[in-house]
Formats: structure tokens, sequence, C-alpha cells
């Protein structure tokens, strides 16, 4: 898209988008930013309700309690503090203040994070050379050059100890188009705008982003197709010793390159599934014979080949892995596999790969597909979660009472509070989970830790594990005491993966349990609907909860000294 469209989106109809509050200060001219941004929302779907600052007046809204900042009390603050005036600053100071610059500006953003609530998205400093130094800048502290760099490593560290801290990447930006793509001279000196129209589609796009990771519309899956895609040539012609693949110089380098970034992306957590026309046994074996092979089969989670249309393939990698389409990435060299599921599956993800395979990478690497906002090492095990997932539905088929299949499984959920320990994999789960997610409220892990602390809370989390593997924390409640009688479900949000298997029944004994031996006779809960929470409409009246009539969103009540625990077979550890 370029800005002609984001700006023609200005005048579409925003009134069935989420809302979401954004504010933008900037030390230079954003009003054409600012448009890219409410366009790129549309295209996300979201209603950007924006609130642009005053031209350069980024100190005085932060630091004035009482000015439109706070008053606006936005969900995500963007800040845009340019390289060129950090630069203008630079110019006009002595050396031993330009060492300090730097540092000066770290405090800033970190006096920022601790003042301002919601999150933030602060734009890092596409690099200047200023050539004053040349290359020998890297040797003196006091150069832009130096000052700069160090700048930018500090962010990222600082966003680690900040988690309501996010960075938008404008350096890798400008790496990736060029600085005379990103920056144009005559128009900075006539008007104050830093940011080329060319490069604001990109720099809004990344901006987006971020906002949808953490509001929880992130990709989850990477299908990709197989020959002349996974490698070069057609296995069931060439034989899988003969595929191109391998490190060496030609194109099966491109291919090895590819698969690499595959890989990287599955240690990361993203669930790699294979859909090809090819017969099954011929489209395995470059994976189980070819030691050039980066993808094993060990890497993916859903394998199907076939000769059936690749549309159906995915749906039925989509029911197998339990995940909405929106969330899915379909990999495919040629352009009539690729408008056959793009037509056929709405929300679906179909980049438009190059046609030499060389170019993939860079393509792919421009439309920065698997933006997340929350990372962990218990995301490297999702593969083999879901692998084990399918064992246990083949399981499944040899049970004729699906009784006797939960009982066979030996399940067992500990139940804990909020710790040190889970806290972030708790935020991630708030921010991952959509389908099972009663009022969709997400978490960061500071929002996290100040209800670990909070009297006025009681907060639950479950893990599952069972025969044939380790689920890890897959189900949240976040009680709130509203007064000595009652207690809301101000958050109730679970893995889709362990859905059939009596988790809710469980959970919901484990909270009534606490109820009665803290002296609470009602539990409340409600439903706020979301384009993907239908699944949750009826999970209070389901559990046993008597329907409350005049509220603004359907809310449910459970007397808890009538309640009676539905038989599970989870034991609590």
């Amino acid at each position: 898209m370029d800005f002609r469209d984001l700006k023609k989106n200005s005048k579409k109809d925003y009134s069935s988008l989420p809302v979401i509050k954004v504010t933008l200060l900037g030390d230079s001219a954003t009003q054409f930013l600012a448009t890219a941004i409410k366009g790129m929302g549309y295209e996300k779907g979201y209603h950007i309700d924006l609130f642009e600052a005053e031209y350069n007046q980024i100190e005085r809204q932060i630091l004035d309690p009482t000015s439109d900042l706070h008053a606006f009390a936005a969900d995500y603050t963007i800040i845009f503090q340019s390289t060129h005036k950090l630069l203008d600053k630079h110019s006009t100071i002595t050396t031993s203040a330009q060492s300090q610059l730097a540092q000066d500006r770290l405090d800033f953003v970190n006096l920022t994070c601790n003042s301002i609530s919601g999150r933030i998205i602060y734009f890092n400093y596409p690099e200047i050379e200023d050539t004053v130094f040349g290359s020998f800048a890297n040797k003196v502290e006091s150069s832009f050059t130096y000052q700069l760099r160090k700048l930018n490593y500090e962010l990222m560290n600082l966003s680690q100890a900040q988690s309501n801290l996010f960075i938008c990447d404008l350096q890798g930006l400008q790496s990736k188009f060029g600085r005379d793509a990103f920056f144009k001279s005559s128009i900075y000196v006539n008007t104050e705008m830093l940011l080329s129209i060319d490069i604001l589609p990109y720099v809004a796009a990344r901006t987006l982003d971020i906002i949808c990771a953490i509001e929880g519309k992130f990709k989850k899956c990477l299908i990709i197709d197989l020959d002349n895609t996974m490698w070069g040539g057609i296995v069931g012609d060439d034989g899988w010793e003969n595929i191109q693949v391998g490190h060496g110089l030609g194109i099966g380098k491109a291919f090895t390159e590819f698969q690499h970034w595959i890989k990287k992306l599955k240690n990361r957590g993203i669930i790699i599934a294979i859909c090809s026309k090819n017969d099954e046994d011929k489209a395995k074996a470059p994976f189980e014979l070819n030691p050039e092979m980066v993808i094993k089969m060990d890497d993916i989670s859903v394998f199907i080949a076939n000769w059936d249309n690749k549309a159906d393939n995915i749906r039925v990698i989509q029911s197998t892995l339990n995940i909405g389409f929106d969330s899915m990435v379909f990999l495919d060299d040629n352009p009539f596999e690729r408008n056959i599921v793009r037509e056929n599956i709405p929300g679906i993800t179909v980049p438009e790969l190059p046609e030499d395979p060389g170019d993939y990478l860079e393509y792919l690497y421009s439309l920065n597909l698997f933006e997340t906002a929350s990372y962990s090492s218990a995301d490297a095990d999702r593969t083999k979660q879901y692998q084990v997932e399918s064992e246990r539905a083949s399981l499944l088929k040899s049970f004729t009472n699906e009784a006797d299949f939960l009982k066979s499984l030996d399940m067992v959920s500990c139940v804990k509070e909020f710790n040190s320990y889970n806290k972030l994999r708790v935020a991630q789960l708030s921010q991952r989970s959509n389908q099972f997610n009663l009022r969709t409220v997400r978490y960061t892990e500071t929002d996290i830790e100040a209800l670990e602390n909070d009297e006025s809370y009681a907060c639950f989390s479950f893990t599952l594990e069972d025969k044939f593997g380790d689920n890890g924390l897959i189900c949240i409640i976040i009680l709130k005491k509203e007064n000595a009688q009652k207690l809301f479900v101000e958050s109730w949000f679970m893995s889709c993966r362990v859905l059939k298997r009596g988790m809710e029944d469980f959970a919901l004994g484990v909270i009534v349990k606490y109820a009665k031996a803290n002296g609470f006779d009602k539990i409340i809960g409600e439903y706020i609907p979301s384009a993907k929470n239908q699944m949750v409409e009826n999970h209070y009246s389901k559990l046993g909860f008597e329907s409350l009539d005049g509220g603004e969103h359907a809310q449910y009540q459970l007397d808890v000294n009538n309640f009676k625990n539905k038989e599970h077979f989870i034991i609590e550890q």
C-alpha cells in the first residue's frame, strides 16, 4: 500500500471496529505519520482513536501530570524522538556532554516508562553518519556514531527491564530500504517532516504490528508447500537424493538458507505445517533421508501430502491445530495454488512469493509476518506439544466411550498463584488466547506483578500433564473480590489445545473451593463478545451459572453453597 491508500481509509466506516486509543508524540512534523497510522489501523481491523500532541512537546506532555497526554489516557503512546534532533543537540554541547548523550536520553525514556500508563512504542534511531571522524568514530566515545549505536543498543536492554516499553525498529527499516528512501532533505528543510512519504506505510505497518501482537492478533503457524518452495525440483520426479538443497553454491543454497529461517521460527514457537500435492511417502523422504535438509520431521507439527485441494487440506490443518485462519501464513511458489487458497480461506495470509527462490528471504523479511509481544523458553516446546496432541487424537479413535479415554490419560493439574516463575507465561497466554477468553483482557508482566501483590484479587494458574507429556500452563482465572460475599471473574482464558478434557469443570471446582474457604457466597461471571470468542458464549450457563439481567454485557451468577462438582478426570497435584 502507498500513503494515498492509507489516507483514503480515513473516509471509510470505522463504526464496527474495536477502538484503540493512541497518543502520538514527536519532536518533528508528525501529521502525515498520524494519517498513516490511522489508515493502517483500519487495514489491521482497528479504529485508532488518535491524539496527536503539538509539535515538539514530548517532554512537557510527559512530565506535566495535567497535560492532554495524561488526560487522554491512551492504551498506547507512540514516541518519535528523531535522529536529526539528537544530532542537533550533539552539535551544540561540550565534548564531555557528548559522551553522556545516549545515557541522558535513556534516562528520559526510563522516566517516561514510569510516568505513563499503558504501553509505550518508542521509535529507535535510524543512523546518520556525520563523517566527522569517519570509521574512527567507533573508537571515539563522544562521537555521534558511537553515542547513537550505544543508544539503540541500550534501548533494547531497557525494553527488557521495562515490560511496558516496545521498540519499533526504524533503524532496521532504514537498513532494508536505504537512507535515501527513508529521508528526503528537500522535504525536511521545508516541512520538518523526517520520514518520506514512501516509507510512511512501512513505519505505520511496523507500529501496528506491535499493537496487533499485544492485542493478541498475530501469526502462530507457517504452512509450507514442498516442491520448489522448501527445496528445488520435484521430489516425485527427481527423487529425494536429487532435490536442490545444500550449502554449496547454486540455487540449493537459497533453499537451505530459507530452511534455516523456518527452523528459527520453529525454535521461537511458530507451528510448522506441510501442505503439499504429493504422495506422502515421497514427500517425507527428503526429511527422513536427505542429510542436506535442515528441516526434519521432528520440526513439523502437521504433515499433509496428498492430491486433494490445498484449501481443503489447510482446513484439516486448522481443525487439527484449533487456531484461527487469520493466524496462519501459507507459502507456495505456485501462483495458481496461492490464489485458490486466498479465494477459499478468508483471513489467511498468502504472500506473493518472488519467482526467484533466491529472493524469498529478503521479500519475507520485509513483510515482518511474525511480530510478537512476548517470548519465553516454553515457546520452543510448542511443536512437541502439537505432535503429542496428534498422538492423543489417534488414541481417542480407539475408544468408544469418551470418559474411558479421559480416564486413560492420567491427567494431573498443578494449581498455583501467580509468581515470578510463571508471570511471563501468564502474560503470554493472555495475549495469545482469543477463542477461549471470556472478557479478552490483555496483561503485561507488570500487570501480573501488580495483581500478584493486590489482596483484592485471587489469581489461579493451571497446568495440565498426562501420560503423553506436559502441556505446561494452559488456564488462568483471575477473581476480583467485589465485597465480602461476592467474587467477580475478571478473566478466564485457556489454551484451546486442552479443550474437551474437563479442565473447565476442574478449574471451576478449584475456585468454588477457594470461595467456600474464604466465606464468599456468589461467583459472578461475565461474557464480553469479541470477533473470535463465540465458542465460549454459553460457557457459564453450561457450568451451571444462572443468567443475570440488566447489565451491559451478559453476566451469570453461581450460588457457591449449592454447587455440585461435575465429573472430570483431572487430579490436582
